[in-house]
Protein backbone atom coordinates (compact mmCIF):
# COMPACT_ATOMS: atom_id res chain seq x y z
CA UNK A 1 0.00 0.00 0.00
CA UNK A 2 1.35 3.41 -0.96
CA UNK A 3 1.79 6.04 1.78
CA UNK A 4 -1.11 8.43 2.37
CA UNK A 5 1.19 11.48 2.26
CA UNK A 6 0.61 13.72 -0.78
CA UNK A 7 4.17 14.25 -1.99
CA UNK A 8 2.99 16.52 -4.82
CA UNK A 9 1.74 19.05 -2.24
CA UNK A 10 5.10 19.51 -0.59
CA UNK A 11 7.47 22.46 -0.37
CA UNK A 12 10.35 22.36 -2.87
CA UNK A 13 13.77 22.45 -1.24
CA UNK A 14 17.23 23.18 -2.65
CA UNK A 15 19.68 21.58 -0.24
CA UNK A 16 22.68 19.66 -1.53
CA UNK A 17 25.47 17.37 -0.39
CA UNK A 18 27.65 18.68 2.43
CA UNK A 19 31.29 19.44 1.62
CA UNK A 20 32.13 19.19 5.35
CA UNK A 21 30.48 15.82 5.94
CA UNK A 22 31.88 13.60 3.22
CA UNK A 23 34.63 11.13 2.51
CA UNK A 24 37.80 12.42 0.89
CA UNK A 25 36.86 10.05 -1.96
CA UNK A 26 33.74 12.09 -2.79
CA UNK A 27 33.85 15.13 -5.08
CA UNK A 28 30.86 17.48 -5.30
CA UNK A 29 29.62 19.52 -8.25
CA UNK A 30 26.57 21.29 -9.66
CA UNK A 31 24.23 23.88 -8.20
CA UNK A 32 24.19 23.60 -4.39
CA UNK A 33 26.45 20.53 -4.75
CA UNK A 34 23.63 18.39 -6.16
CA UNK A 35 25.99 15.76 -7.62
CA UNK A 36 28.33 13.45 -5.70
CA UNK A 37 31.14 11.72 -7.63
CA UNK A 38 32.56 8.69 -5.83
CA UNK A 39 36.15 7.41 -6.19
CA UNK A 40 37.11 9.62 -9.18
CA UNK A 41 40.27 7.59 -9.95
CA UNK A 42 39.92 4.10 -8.48
CA UNK A 43 38.27 2.54 -5.46
CA UNK A 44 40.03 1.02 -2.48
CA UNK A 45 37.22 1.42 0.05
CA UNK A 46 33.77 2.87 0.73
CA UNK A 47 32.94 6.57 0.51
CA UNK A 48 29.88 8.39 1.88
CA UNK A 49 28.40 11.86 1.97
CA UNK A 50 25.51 13.44 3.88
CA UNK A 51 23.17 16.31 3.08
CA UNK A 52 23.48 19.87 4.36
CA UNK A 53 20.01 19.96 5.93
CA UNK A 54 18.56 17.74 8.70
CA UNK A 55 15.13 16.12 8.52
CA UNK A 56 13.24 18.25 11.03
CA UNK A 57 9.67 18.61 9.73
CA UNK A 58 6.88 16.04 9.58
CA UNK A 59 7.77 14.48 6.22
CA UNK A 60 10.56 14.76 3.65
CA UNK A 61 10.87 13.26 0.18
CA UNK A 62 13.89 13.31 -2.12
CA UNK A 63 15.08 11.52 -5.24
CA UNK A 64 18.56 10.35 -6.18
CA UNK A 65 19.44 9.80 -9.83
CA UNK A 66 22.13 7.14 -10.16
CA UNK A 67 24.31 7.10 -13.26
CA UNK A 68 24.34 4.00 -15.44
CA UNK A 69 27.39 2.73 -13.58
CA UNK A 70 25.39 0.68 -11.06
CA UNK A 71 27.72 -2.08 -9.92
CA UNK A 72 30.19 -3.12 -7.26
CA UNK A 73 29.95 -4.33 -3.69
CA UNK A 74 27.57 -1.67 -2.43
CA UNK A 75 25.83 1.53 -3.54
CA UNK A 76 23.56 2.78 -0.75
CA UNK A 77 20.79 5.31 -0.09
CA UNK A 78 19.29 6.25 3.28
CA UNK A 79 19.72 8.43 6.34
CA UNK A 80 22.19 8.81 9.17
CA UNK A 81 23.22 11.00 12.09
CA UNK A 82 26.33 13.16 12.13
CA UNK A 83 27.96 10.36 14.13
CA UNK A 84 27.78 8.08 11.09
CA UNK A 85 31.00 6.85 9.50
CA UNK A 86 31.72 8.52 6.17
CA UNK A 87 34.65 6.41 4.96
CA UNK A 88 36.01 2.90 5.34
CA UNK A 89 39.21 1.52 3.84
CA UNK A 90 37.29 -1.65 2.97
CA UNK A 91 34.29 -2.58 0.86
CA UNK A 92 31.35 -2.41 3.28
CA UNK A 93 27.67 -1.46 3.42
CA UNK A 94 28.35 1.93 4.94
CA UNK A 95 24.79 3.28 5.36
CA UNK A 96 23.58 0.95 8.11
CA UNK A 97 26.96 -0.39 9.20
CA UNK A 98 26.12 0.74 12.77
CA UNK A 99 23.21 2.05 14.83
CA UNK A 100 23.68 5.59 13.49
CA UNK A 101 22.35 4.98 9.97
CA UNK A 102 19.67 3.16 7.96
CA UNK A 103 20.06 2.29 4.29
CA UNK A 104 19.15 0.30 1.19
CA UNK A 105 21.87 -1.19 -1.02
CA UNK A 106 21.63 -1.62 -4.79
CA UNK A 107 21.52 -5.36 -4.11
CA UNK A 108 18.07 -4.96 -2.57
CA UNK A 109 19.16 -5.33 1.07
CA UNK A 110 18.17 -3.11 3.99
CA UNK A 111 20.94 -2.41 6.51
CA UNK A 112 20.89 -1.06 10.07
CA UNK A 113 23.20 -1.67 13.03
CA UNK A 114 25.31 -4.05 10.95
CA UNK A 115 22.38 -6.36 10.19
CA UNK A 116 20.56 -6.82 6.90
CA UNK A 117 17.37 -8.26 5.43
CA UNK A 118 16.03 -8.70 1.93
CA UNK A 119 13.71 -5.88 0.80
CA UNK A 120 13.48 -5.78 -2.99
CA UNK A 121 15.01 -7.18 -6.16
CA UNK A 122 18.63 -6.19 -6.87
CA UNK A 123 19.01 -3.21 -9.18
CA UNK A 124 19.92 -4.00 -12.78
CA UNK A 125 23.62 -3.29 -13.18
CA UNK A 126 24.86 -0.72 -15.71
CA UNK A 127 21.40 0.84 -15.95
CA UNK A 128 20.49 4.30 -14.66
CA UNK A 129 18.03 4.31 -11.78
CA UNK A 130 16.11 6.84 -9.67
CA UNK A 131 15.62 6.08 -5.98
CA UNK A 132 12.98 7.98 -4.01
CA UNK A 133 13.10 8.20 -0.22
CA UNK A 134 10.20 9.27 1.98
CA UNK A 135 10.81 9.93 5.69
CA UNK A 136 7.91 10.76 8.00
CA UNK A 137 9.49 12.17 11.15
CA UNK A 138 6.22 12.20 13.10
CA UNK A 139 5.55 8.51 12.43
CA UNK A 140 9.26 7.61 12.47
CA UNK A 141 9.09 5.74 9.15
CA UNK A 142 11.25 5.49 6.04
CA UNK A 143 9.90 4.18 2.72
CA UNK A 144 11.52 3.69 -0.69
CA UNK A 145 10.52 4.20 -4.31
CA UNK A 146 12.36 3.01 -7.42
CA UNK A 147 11.81 4.65 -10.79
CA UNK A 148 8.49 6.01 -9.52
CA UNK A 149 7.24 2.69 -8.13
CA UNK A 150 6.55 2.37 -4.39
CA UNK A 151 8.68 -0.40 -2.89
CA UNK A 152 7.24 -0.30 0.62
CA UNK A 153 7.96 0.59 4.22
CA UNK A 154 11.57 -0.14 5.10
CA UNK A 155 12.28 1.21 8.60
CA UNK A 156 10.28 2.32 11.65
CA UNK A 157 11.01 4.07 14.98
CA UNK A 158 13.35 6.64 13.42
CA UNK A 159 11.75 9.32 15.60
CA UNK A 160 13.22 7.60 18.67
CA UNK A 161 16.80 8.55 17.79
CA UNK A 162 18.12 11.41 19.93
CA UNK A 163 20.08 13.01 17.06
CA UNK A 164 19.11 14.78 13.86
CA UNK A 165 18.95 12.61 10.74
CA UNK A 166 20.38 13.59 7.35
CA UNK A 167 20.05 12.10 3.86
CA UNK A 168 23.08 9.83 3.36
CA UNK A 169 24.51 7.93 0.37
CA UNK A 170 27.63 5.83 -0.18
CA UNK A 171 29.40 3.81 -2.85
CA UNK A 172 32.24 1.33 -3.16
CA UNK A 173 32.36 1.53 -6.97
CA UNK A 174 34.86 3.67 -8.86
CA UNK A 175 33.66 6.62 -10.93
CA UNK A 176 30.03 6.34 -9.84
CA UNK A 177 27.75 9.32 -9.57
CA UNK A 178 24.55 10.26 -7.68
CA UNK A 179 22.60 13.45 -8.35
CA UNK A 180 19.80 14.92 -6.28
CA UNK A 181 16.54 15.47 -8.11
CA UNK A 182 13.22 16.36 -6.48
CA UNK A 183 13.51 17.49 -2.86
CA UNK A 184 10.32 18.25 -0.93
CA UNK A 185 9.03 18.53 2.61
CA UNK A 186 5.76 19.23 4.34
CA UNK A 187 4.75 22.79 5.16
CA UNK A 188 5.60 23.69 8.75
CA UNK A 189 2.93 26.37 9.18
CA UNK A 190 0.93 29.02 7.31
CA UNK A 191 3.95 31.35 7.15
CA UNK A 192 5.96 28.56 5.54
CA UNK A 193 3.20 27.97 2.97
CA UNK A 194 3.02 31.72 2.17
CA UNK A 195 6.79 31.87 1.61
CA UNK A 196 6.49 29.03 -0.88
CA UNK A 197 3.76 30.92 -2.77
CA UNK A 198 5.94 34.05 -2.98
CA UNK A 199 9.00 32.15 -4.21
CA UNK A 200 6.96 30.34 -6.83
CA UNK A 201 5.79 33.72 -8.20
CA UNK A 202 9.32 35.15 -8.55
CA UNK A 203 11.50 34.75 -11.64
CA UNK A 204 14.89 34.75 -9.88
CA UNK A 205 16.55 35.21 -6.49
CA UNK A 206 17.37 38.82 -7.40
CA UNK A 207 13.65 39.60 -7.45
CA UNK A 208 13.58 39.14 -3.66
CA UNK A 209 15.70 42.30 -3.25
CA UNK A 210 13.04 44.53 -4.83
CA UNK A 211 10.04 43.19 -2.92
CA UNK A 212 8.23 46.10 -1.16
CA UNK A 213 8.69 44.72 2.34
CA UNK A 214 11.03 44.80 5.33
CA UNK A 215 14.59 43.45 5.06
CA UNK A 216 13.91 40.87 7.76
CA UNK A 217 11.00 39.46 5.77
CA UNK A 218 13.12 39.42 2.59
CA UNK A 219 15.73 37.32 4.40
CA UNK A 220 13.02 34.93 5.59
CA UNK A 221 11.82 34.51 2.00
CA UNK A 222 15.39 34.03 0.77
CA UNK A 223 16.03 31.32 3.38
CA UNK A 224 13.48 29.17 1.56
CA UNK A 225 15.95 28.75 -1.29
CA UNK A 226 18.58 26.91 0.76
Amino acid sequence: MSPSIRIDEGYHEYWGWDSWHRSHEVQLSGENHRTAHFHPNWSNGTAGVQATRPLTHSWHYWEIHISNRVFGTSMMFGVGTKASRLHEDAFVNLVGVDDQSWGLSHKGLLWHNGKFRMFTKPFVEDQSTTVGILVDMEAGTLSYFKDGKYLGLAFTNLHKTDRDLYPFVSSTAAKTEMTLGTRKRSFQNLQDRCRFAVLRALQSEEDIDVLPTANKLREFIRSGLY
